[in-house]
C-alpha cells in the first residue's frame, strides 16, 4: 500500500559515466566520482541515466557500472539505476538485476525507439505494470522529451494509483511545474515523489508545484543543496536568494555544456582522469568550457577544490 511519507526526497543528482582517453570505462575516475558526490551532499544517486550516456553503453559496460557503483557506494546513499528499454521483458530483467545488486529504485521512460517507434498508453500502462510485477522497488518514471512520448496528467495519475510500485515521477516537459501540481492534484497519496529534472532550471518553480526531490547534473549538489533544504525546511525567502546565486551555473549546464558539464567540472578539480564523451558524441568547445569554469569559480562549488 503506497503511503503519503516519500521514502526518499532531496538531491539525487545523476553520476557522469567515466571513460579514458580511448573511450574505455575508467572505474578508478568512476570511483573518485561516487565518493566526491557524496562528499558533496547528494542524498541519493542515479547513475545510467542520459547524463550518464546509457545510450553510449553495451550491455555488459551497464552490469559493470551498476555493479561497481552499488558496491563501491556501499549503502552510504541511496542509488537509483535507470533501465529504461523499450522490450518490456529486457526492461523487467534489468529492473530484476538492479534490485538484486541493491538498487533503491528504477528509473524508466516509457517505451520508444528513434524518431517515430511509440506506443499508445493501453501498451504503456501494461509495460509499467509488468515491470512493477517483476520487482519490489519504487519505478520512477522519467517524462522527458527524449522520448517524443506524451504522457498525460491523467495517465500518470491513474498508473501512480493502479500500478503497485510506480510511485515517483521526474518531469522534465515544458511547463514542468504545471504538470507536477495536475499530477499531485489527480493523483493524491499515489504521488510520493513529484521530482523536477533538467539540470534545475525550472528547481524553484517545480518546488512551488509540490516537488520533493530534485535529479540534477553531478557536478555541484553542494549547490543544489543550499536551494532545496531551506525550500523543504519551510524557508522559501533563503531558497529562492540561493536560487538567484546559482542560476548562472544552472544555467550554462542546461543550456550551453549539457550532458558534459560535469565531467568538465570534475576533471578540472581533480576528481576525473579525462572529462571527454564516448565518440561520436561531440566534444565541447573550448570557449563553452571556460564560461562553464567562469560560473563555477565565482560560486566556489566543491567541485573545483575536492581533488586538489
Amino acid at each position: 500500500m503506497k503511503t503519503k511519507q516519500a521514502r526518499y526526497q532531496g538531491v539525487f543528482p545523476v553520476v557522469p559515466t567515466t571513460f579514458t582517453d580511448t573511450g574505455a570505462l575508467d572505474l578508478e575516475s568512476q570511483k573518485r566520482c561516487l565518493d566526491f558526490m557524496i562528499e558533496a551532499g547528494s542524498q541519493g544517486l542515479c547513475i545510467l541515466a542520459n547524463f550518464s550516456e546509457q545510450f553510449s553503453l553495451s550491455d555488459e559496460e551497464r552490469e559493470v557500472i551498476t555493479r561497481t557503483a552499488l558496491e563501491h557506494v556501499a549503502g552510504r546513499v541511496p542509488v537509483i539505476v535507470t533501465t529504461t528499454h523499450y522490450g518490456t521483458r529486457v526492461c523487467a530483467e534489468r529492473s530484476r538485476r538492479a534490485q538484486d545488486m541493491g538498487a533503491a529504485m528504477v528509473m524508466i521512460m516509457p517505451p520508444y525507439h528513434g524518431a517515430t517507434f511509440r506506443v499508445p498508453e493501453p501498451q504503456i500502462f501494461e509495460f509499467y505494470a509488468q515491470i512493477s510485477d517483476a520487482i519490489s522497488i519504487p519505478i520512477m518514471v522519467q517524462d522527458a522529451p527524449a522520448s517524443g512520448t506524451v504522457l498525460s496528467a491523467p495517465f500518470l495519475a491513474r498508473m501512480a494509483r493502479e500500478i503497485e510500485q510506480l510511485a515517483y515521477f521526474k518531469i522534465e516537459t515544458p511547463g514542468a511545474a504545471s504538470k507536477l501540481r495536475e499530477i499531485i492534484r489527480l493523483g493524491g497519496d499515489a504521488i510520493e515523489g513529484p521530482w523536477d529534472g533538467e539540470e534545475a532550471i525550472t528547481l524553484l518553480a517545480d518546488l512551488d508545484a509540490g516537488a520533493t526531490g530534485a535529479m540534477t547534473g553531478g557536478g555541484f549538489p553542494d549547490g543544489i543543496r543550499t536551494i532545496i533544504d531551506p525550500y523543504l525546511a519551510g524557508d522559501r525567502e533563503a531558497a529562492v536568494a540561493a536560487y538567484g546565486k546559482w542560476l548562472p551555473l544552472i544555467n550554462v549546464e542546461n543550456r550551453q555544456g549539457g550532458i558534459l558539464t560535469a565531467k568538465a567540472l570534475m576533471k578540472a578539480g581533480g576528481v576525473i582522469t579525462c572529462e571527454a564523451g564516448r565518440h561520436p558524441f561531440p566534444p565541447m568547445h573550448p570557449e563553452v568550457r571556460a564560461g562553464i569554469l567562469d560560473a563555477a569559480r565565482r560560486l566556489d562549488p566543491m567541485v573545483l577544490r575536492w581533488g586538489r
